[in-house]
């Protein structure tokens, strides 16, 4: 508990650089030129295990039931079979981990700020606006085909949106949706979103949870050979730390797409309403 792990997981610490809805903005308590800090970490070890042990055991019920597969990475089970019931739960279990993982490493940045700020936790003001988790399955209800039911979704690559005035959505949230967090790259920006009810009826109430790769972590590092990374992040005024050299390559900025782009494709299909801009100012990678 209280790691990062590699990859794109990080603490990123950003201010509010720009306001696209005020309305949405208060609802969340955001500010313009605010502090705000995005965690971005999952079930480490433990979630990858639980894939992993349950791959074998997919790819046996998959032969059992008879299903027919394009690829041997989307084996599965029927969600009623016994080996459906026993994977949901050791997901579950990994998302819950998860959540413990994001809380103790939310704490530390707490104490890290009452501590270089010397003053109280409650001067400091660090409160959550928001967690949820993504690369998961749900058991929801949405309307499919003008019928209401209950449905797995699968939410790979994409996080969840649910609009204004559902009902899982929290109280304090549900006039204007849920937030949507979607961050980008160390260089550019993150943004906050809020879900709509177009996403309820296009997308299940999804959306992306990131700008997404555009170049493999191998071409990264071909890319970023012969520079100074940090020195480039540095001349741009932000301060970034991380494991490994090698991490650093890995994630350069423009090993993704521009999340603006992304989120404007978002915002224009519907599915997601602008609320602010994040600038990064720092950013710890594991």
């Amino acid at each position: 508990l209280g790691t990062l792990g590699s990859g794109n997981h990080f603490v990123e610490i950003d201010f509010v650089e720009e306001i696209y809805d005020d309305k949405a903005a208060r609802v969340f308590g955001l500010a313009k030129d605010q502090i705000v800090i995005l965690v971005h970490t999952g079930s480490r070890g433990f979630g990858h295990q639980v894939c992993d042990d349950y791959i074998r055991k997919m790819l046996q019920a998959s032969q059992k039931y008879g299903i027919e597969l394009p690829d041997k990475q989307l084996c599965c089970a029927p969600f009623d079979s016994p080996e459906g019931q026993e994977y949901f739960a050791a997901m579950n279990c990994a998302i819950n981990y998860a959540f413990a993982n994001r809380q103790v490493i939310s704490h530390w940045v707490r104490e890290a700020f009452v501590n270089a700020l010397n003053i109280s936790p409650k001067e400091a003001g660090v409160e959550l606006v928001y967690e949820l988790a993504h690369n998961i399955a749900k058991l929801e209800t949405h309307t499919v085909n003008g019928k209401e039911m209950q449905v797995i979704v699968h939410r790979k690559g994409a996080t969840r949106a649910f609009g204004p005035g559902h009902p899982q959505v929290p109280a304090a949230y549900r006039e204007v949706g849920q937030p949507v967090l979607i961050p980008g790259d160390m260089g550019r920006y993150s943004y906050v979103l809020a879900g709509t009810k177009k996403a309820m009826q296009e997308t299940f109430g999804s959306s992306c949870h990131g700008a997404g790769r555009r170049l493999s972590r191998r071409q990264a590092i071909k890319s970023a050979k012969g520079r100074a990374i940090h020195r480039e992040l540095a001349d741009r005024g932000i301060y970034a730390m991380a494991a490994s050299r090698a991490t650093m390559i890995e994630e350069i900025p423009e090993a993704y797409k521009d999340v603006s782009d992304v989120v404007e494709a978002v915002a224009g299909a519907g599915i997601g309403k602008m609320v602010v801009k994040l600038h990064p100012i720092g950013v710890i990678k594991g």
